[in-house]
């Protein structure tokens, strides 16, 4: 029964009651849990707890023009930057053990379009004015889908090291430094395979373990025994009185 102040929440129902219209699929509603309304991961898709906080951005370990930290993948990627690739290409994805297809995919669109270039270039009063504007236009076309290809790849190791954009977006960079962004990675990851990268952790200092000593353990019963005496003494004092 409700009171006076509080109206009741339930509606009584009666025979005279006006028959209530429900529209076809207004039953079939979705409702809204907010138990169910949890963070997850982007990558697997798995619940997160509250207390989760993404890991921090982390600059690069060596710059974009560091090349001659690592004189072997400078001289790879100036002369066979298709080889470098392929190798970068094989390291960041595991479950990928072939350097074949990226190399030759690289070596056809990039080299090969360096290669075309060269030759219009080298013919410029021999081939058509118009088929050169043609071949010009398809090589730009390709090397920005190219720089898109390889933006990706360097996008995926910035997500698996957690590294920011350094200089500027991954697509952009490889548009623009090509050679020097794919030595930049091949540094990056061979540095952090290494067995002397100090990767950085927090560290968390367990307690202190704590040991009983003889001293406290006779301190300890001779407590409780002088406890159960009084207890004993009190309870030895009580008197019944009649009511």
């Amino acid at each position: 029964m409700a009171d006076g102040d509080n109206p009741s929440r339930y509606v009584k129902l009666n025979k005279d009651q006006a028959p209530v219209e429900v529209n076809p699929g207004e039953l079939n509603q979705p409702i809204e849990v907010p138990q169910l309304n949890v963070r997850k991961c982007n990558e697997c898709g798995q619940p997160l707890p509250e207390s989760f906080e993404p890991p921090a951005v982390e600059p690069w370990t060596t710059g974009i023009f560091a090349c001659a930290e690592d004189p072997e993948s400078c001289w790879t990627g100036l002369f066979c930057p298709c080889v470098l690739f392929g190798r970068n290409y094989e390291t960041l994805r595991e479950d990928y053990g072939s350097t074949t297809t990226p190399c030759v995919l690289h070596a056809i669109f990039i080299e090969g379009g360096l290669a075309l270039a060269a030759t219009t270039a080298a013919l410029h009063g021999v081939i058509d004015p118009r088929t050169s504007f043609l071949i010009c236009e398809g090589l730009l076309f390709s090397w920005w889908m190219c720089g898109i290809y390889t933006g990706i790849v360097r996008q995926m190791l910035q997500k698996k090291y957690h590294l920011k954009n350094s200089p500027c977006d991954p697509c952009l960079v490889h548009c623009c430094m090509h050679w020097c962004a794919l030595c930049q990675e091949h540094r990056e990851m061979k540095g952090r395979l290494s067995d002397n990268f100090v990767m950085p952790m927090t560290l968390v200092n367990a307690p202190p373990v704590q040991q009983m000593n003889s001293a406290d353990d006779n301190n300890q019963e001779s407590s409780s025994s002088s406890s159960a005496v009084n207890g004993h003494e009190h309870h030895t004092n009580l008197e019944m009185q009649p009511l």
